[in-house]
C-alpha cells in the first residue's frame, strides 16, 4: 500500500553566528540560485522538506511523508512518550516489509492499495439486496 501522511514538529529556530551586529543581508547575499548556494542542483539531494504552518496561533513545522510498501497502519491505544500534546497528530505504527516503523505526531492523509484484489468472495454488495426488500421495479 501507499501511505500519504503529514508529520509535525516544533519550529526549529536557527541562528546565524557568522553575522556581526548590524550586518545587512542584501538580496544578492540572500537570494542565491540553489546551484550557486549548494554547489550542485538541489534536486540531486535527498532532503526532508519542512514547511512552517500556524497551529493554535503558534508556528510549527509540517512535512508530507509518502511511504510505499506499507502492509498495515495502526494507532496505539494510548499516547506514546513521543507524542506531543501541543502538536497535531499522534504516533502511527506502520508495518512495512522489513519491520515496523513508528512516526510520531503524524496524521493520515490517505492510504491506498496500489494492487487491489477483486471483490472478496462471500462479500455481499448493497445491490445484491440480501434483505429481500422489494426494489422499485417490483409491483406492490
Amino acid at each position: 500500500m501507499l501511505a500519504h501522511l503529514r508529520q509535525y514538529k516544533h519550529e526549529e529556530v536557527q541562528f546565524d553566528d557568522n553575522r556581526t551586529t548590524g550586518e545587512s543581508q542584501t538580496e544578492d547575499a540572500v537570494d542565491k540560485e540553489p546551484e550557486e548556494y549548494f554547489g550542485k542542483n538541489i534536486d540531486e539531494f535527498d532532503l526532508e522538506t519542512w514547511e512552517t504552518v500556524e497551529h493554535e496561533d503558534d508556528p510549527i513545522q509540517r512535512r508530507e511523508v509518502t511511504l510505499d510498501g506499507v502492509t498495515a497502519v495502526s494507532v496505539p491505544k494510548e499516547p506514546t512518550d513521543e507524542d506531543d500534546p501541543d502538536l497535531p497528530g499522534q504516533t502511527l505504527q506502520l508495518r512495512m516489509g522489513g519491520g515496523i516503523e513508528f512516526l510520531a505526531n503524524a496524521e493520515i492523509v490517505e492510504v491506498q492499495d496500489q494492487n487491489p484484489q477483486s471483490e472478496a468472495e462471500g462479500k455481499v454488495s448493497k445491490e445484491d439486496d440480501p434483505q429481500g426488500k422489494a426494489s422499485m421495479d417490483d409491483e406492490p
